[in-house]
């Protein structure tokens, strides 16, 4: 059972949905996003996973979202590459488990994976 977390220690969502797991004995991997910035490629079969778009992945409040001047018509692979350029526009956290992804928003979401 493998078990992965794109964690941003400094994100209160993100530390809840580690102890969350944690709570119920998963033992996750935890992958520090913003220093171990996920390849398109890895983003790209996120979003796969979990069901989305690219558009609904990204932090659209963040400075450099507004920089980039995208758009809900943005081209998925340029919000790709932008997201693996700048892993600060990827939403946290997403937790990867068995072939299946989440966001930990709210924490409780994780338990859909898990149960």
């Amino acid at each position: 059972m493998t078990t992965t977390i794109w964690h941003n220690p400094r994100c209160s969502k993100s530390r809840l949905t580690l102890a969350l797991l944690e709570s119920h004995h998963i033992e996750a991997t935890v992958r520090l996003y913003l220093e171990d910035a996920p390849s398109s490629a890895e983003i790209r079969s996120v979003v796969e996973q979990l069901g989305i778009r690219p558009w609904e992945l990204l932090r659209r409040g963040e400075k450099i979202f507004k920089e980039l001047e995208l758009t809900k018509e943005s081209d998925d692979a340029a919000v790709f590459d932008a997201m693996s350029q700048y892993p600060i526009l990827i939403e946290r956290p997403v937790v990867i488990h068995q072939g299946r992804a989440t966001l930990g928003r709210p924490p409780e979401n994780v338990l859909t994976l898990i149960d």
